[in-house]
């Protein structure tokens, strides 16, 4: 008998529309034959199943079920793909934790950890892993433009600390930029990043593990036609994307490494996606962790896996039965 996948999509952040297609590449990517499919759209209390007629099925809630032609639909994996809360931060991972019912991604911990840039990039710095100097600001709190310049410097990055990095992100190079993109950065997130602006290449690597392998994708060379990598360069072609990247055999090894380390430091689950920037002298340096990354079609971790010579419907089974096997 076939399992039957939810494959959870939505969430409550702006990167609401950019989840709905990552669930429409999962679809594609989950191979039929061996699992029946359901789309499970999240806003607020708002759950539903789309059923390939187009009409929506409300969730119960209490047992993530939902009725058929009369009878209960009950799940067996949750593919969580929502880039933001309450996918990405935990909360449903402690959810479907206290369901019983596997799904694709870190637990509670992880997810809540990696959710916070600021957080995760200070946990990892202490395994000695490089990160760009930072400050935070909880909602309430203020910082001067003074403060700013004398601390981080300019330009730098002004950002959301917690969720994607496509929304409420500006690049500052003037004191007078300062403030309204703290305002900005607000508007999305109750707290705000402000981060030193570094200078290189920028690169990303996917990765994942299961019970019987260890698989480090290769890495992905990012090109923005854009002052950085931007809504616009992510998800409207306005970026170059070079799988392999275009650097040395040696750094390719050490940053698929990091990337393998920095996995097992999270205590992660499924599919992962770090984000670098290589500085002068091959310096690694991270940018931030991704514990749901894109999925549609032309998303960084397809095409890795593409250029890895994999059959990406192969990965989506590892990830579901490795999820299933470990409940």
């Amino acid at each position: 008998m076939k399992r039957t996948i939810a494959i959870v999509c939505g969430g409550d952040t702006s990167e609401f529309e950019v989840s709905l297609r990552s669930a429409q590449g999962i679809y594609s990517f989950i191979d039929k034959e061996k699992y029946t499919l359901y789309i499970v759209g999240m806003r607020g209390l708002d759950w539903h199943v789309r059923l390939p007629d187009g009409t929506n099925v409300p969730v119960d809630r209490n047992d993530f079920s939902f009725m058929l032609n009369g009878a209960k639909v009950i799940f067996d994996f949750a593919y969580i793909t929502i880039h933001g809360t309450p996918g990405e931060d935990g909360l449903l991972q402690g959810y479907f934790d206290m369901l019983h019912i596997p799904y694709s991604c870190c637990g509670v911990l992880a997810a809540s950890l990696t959710y916070d840039k600021f957080a995760c990039s200070q946990f990892l710095k202490g395994f000695g892993v490089r990160i760009a100097d930072s400050l935070l600001l909880r909602s309430g709190q203020s910082i001067s433009d003074d403060d700013v310049i004398e601390k981080i410097g300019l330009p730098c990055f002004i950002k959301p600390s917690l969720g994607g990095s496509s929304f409420g992100v500006t690049k500052v190079k003037t004191r007078e930029q300062i403030q309204p993109a703290i305002a900005k950065a607000f508007a999305e997130a109750r707290e705000v990043l402000v981060e030193a602006f570094m200078d290189g290449t920028e690169i990303t690597c996917g990765c994942y593990k299961t019970r019987e392998k260890s698989v480090i994708f290769p890495i992905t060379e990012v090109v923005t036609h854009n002052e950085y990598f931007d809504y616009k360069a992510k998800y409207e072609g306005e970026s170059d994307e070079i799988t392999p990247a275009r650097i040395s055999d040696d750094l390719t090894r050490r940053v698929q490494t990091l990337t393998s380390a920095i996995y097992d430091i999270l205590g992660a689950v499924g599919i992962i996606r770090v984000d670098y920037i290589i500085t002068e002298g091959e310096k690694i340096n991270l940018l931030e962790v991704n514990t749901t990354p894109g999925m549609t079609a032309t998303s960084f971790i397809p095409q890795q896996v593409r250029a890895a010579g994999l059959d990406i419907k192969d990965v989506m089974t590892d990830i579901i039965e490795n999820g299933i096997s470990n409940q």
